[in-house]
C-alpha cells in the first residue's frame, strides 16, 4: 500500500487488526460455511509434495531428507517459507533468486528470471516458488516484477491461493491498476476457504482506498508521485519514470491554469456569482456552506456512493463514539453504490472496528 494509503488509514489499521489474531501465515482454519473453491493446502500434505519433489530432482539423499524434516518441524513458521526453503535445498537457482529477492542491499531485479518459464521443471515447483519469490519482492516494493511473475501462474496452482491473490492485489493497487486489483481482491474474498482476516481486512482497505480515486484530481497526482519515488528509491530513473513525471507536470499545469481562470471569473462578477449569475449558497442565495459537515453525512458529500478520503478518516476515527442510527446512517451512505461483495466486506470491517472499541 502506497503512503498516502497508510497515512489516510493509520488509526483504521491499528483498529482492525487489533480485533483479529494475532498476524501469522500458517494455514487458516476452514470456514464453516463457504461458496470458495480455493482453499491453502495442510503442511503435511505440502511437506509430503515437496519431498516427491525432491526425489524427482535427485536430492532425496539421507542428509538432505533429514535437514528437510527439521525444516517442517518448524510449525511457528509459514508453510510457504518452509517451502522456498525445501526447494533451496533442491535446487541451486532456487535458493540464488531468493537470496537475491531477500536481500534489502541487492538491486532489485529488472526482468522475470528464466527458471519460472523452464518447461523442464514441474508446475509444483515453479508456481510456488514464484509466490515466495513474488511475496518477497512485495516486500521491497518491487511490484512491477512482483506482478509479472505471478501472473505467470493462477492461484489454483499454489498452495496457498490466498497468499497469490493478496499479494498480485497489492501489487496492482500500488502500480494504480484499479479494475486488475479489485478483480483479485473479489476472488480473494469471494473464492478462498478461509482466507486469513488480516488479508481480508487490508483488502478492504484497499477497496476503500480506490473508491476514492479520481482520474484527475490532486489524489491520482499523489499517487503517481508516489510511484516516482518509488521507483527513484528502486534506481529505476528511466523512460518509465519520466514518463510518469511528465504527466504529473503537464496535469499540475493544467490545474494552475484551472484555478487561475476560476479566479478570473470570480474577479468579473464580484466574487459573488459563479458564471452565469446564478446565487450560490452561503451568500444569501441557500444554505451556509462554511457550516461544518455533520456526522451522519461524513461518508458521503454528494448522495453518489463516493468516499472522501478525509472524512472516511474522520468516521474511522470517531466510530467507536457514534450511536448505532449515525453509524448505520453512515454505512449506508457510504456503500450505497458499491456492488453487494464490497458492501459486505466494508460493513465486517466496521463492525470489527466497533468490537474492538467496546473492549475494555
Amino acid at each position: 500500500m502506497n503512503r498516502l494509503l497508510l497515512a489516510s488509514f493509520t488509526c483504521a489499521v491499528v483498529w482492525g487488526i487489533a480485533s483479529v489474531a494475532q498476524a501469522t501465515e500458517q494455514t487458516p482454519e476452514k470456514a464453516s460455511i463457504s461458496f470458495g473453491s480455493l482453499e491453502t493446502q495442510k503442511a503435511d500434505a505440502v511437506q509430503a509434495r515437496a519431498e516427491a519433489w525432491l526425489k524427482e530432482v535427485g536430492k532425496a539423499d539421507p542428509a538432505t531428507l533429514a535437514k528437510v524434516a527439521a525444516i517442517w518441524k518448524q510449525e511457528d513458521r509459514a508453510i510457504l517459507d518452509r517451502l522456498g526453503d525445501t526447494f533451496a535445498l533442491g535446487n541451486a537457482d532456487a535458493a540464488k533468486l531468493m537470496a537475491q529477492a531477500q536481500d534489502p542491499s541487492a538491486p532489485a531485479p529488472t526482468k522475470v528470471p528464466e527458471l519460472f518459464k523452464d518447461e523442464k521443471q514441474s508446475q509444483f515447483f515453479k508456481a510456488n516458488l514464484a509466490l515466495t519469490y513474488a511475496r518477497a519482492l512485495s516486500q521491497r516494493r518491487v511490484h512491477e516484477e512482483s506482478l509479472a511473475v505471478l501472473a505467470l501462474f493462477q492461484p489454483e496452482q499454489v498452495v496457498d491461493p490466498a497468499a497469490y491473490l493478496f499479494h498480485r492485489a497489492v501489487a496492482e493497487h500500488e502500480l494504480l491498476q484499479k479494475v486488475d486489483a479489485t478483480r483479485s481482491i473479489d476472488r480473494l474474498l469471494d473464492d478462498v476457504i478461509g482466507s486469513p482476516e488480516r488479508y481480508r481486512t487490508v483488502s478492504t482497505l484497499m477497496l476503500l482506498d480506490m473508491y476514492t480515486w479520481k482520474d484527475k484530481d490532486l489524489g491520482a497526482i499523489a499517487r503517481k508521485m508516489d510511484n516516482i519515488e518509488r521507483r527513484l528509491e528502486l534506481a529505476r530513473g528511466g523512460p518509465q519514470t519520466q514518463k510518469l513525471q511528465k504527466e504529473v507536470v503537464s496535469r499540475l499545469d493544467e490545474l494552475i491554469k484551472e484555478l487561475e481562470n476560476q479566479a478570473k471569473n470570480q474577479s468579473g462578477n464580484g466574487g459573488a456569482c459563479p458564471p452565469g449569475g446564478q446565487p450560490t449558497p452561503g451568500n444569501g442565495g441557500g444554505p451556509n456552506t462554511n457550516a461544518p459537515m455533520q456526522d451522519s453525512t461524513i461518508a458521503n458529500n454528494g448522495g453518489n456512493g463516493t468516499v472522501d478520503p478525509a472524512k472516511l478518516h474522520k468516521l474511522v476515527e470517531s466510530w467507536g463514539s457514534l450511536p448505532p442510527r449515525e453509524q448505520a446512517r453512515a454505512l449506508q451512505e457510504m456503500t450505497q453504490n458499491m456492488s453487494p461483495r464490497h458492501r459486505e466486506a466494508i460493513e465486517s470491517y466496521f463492525r470489527n472496528i466497533a468490537q474492538a472499541s467496546a473492549r475494555p
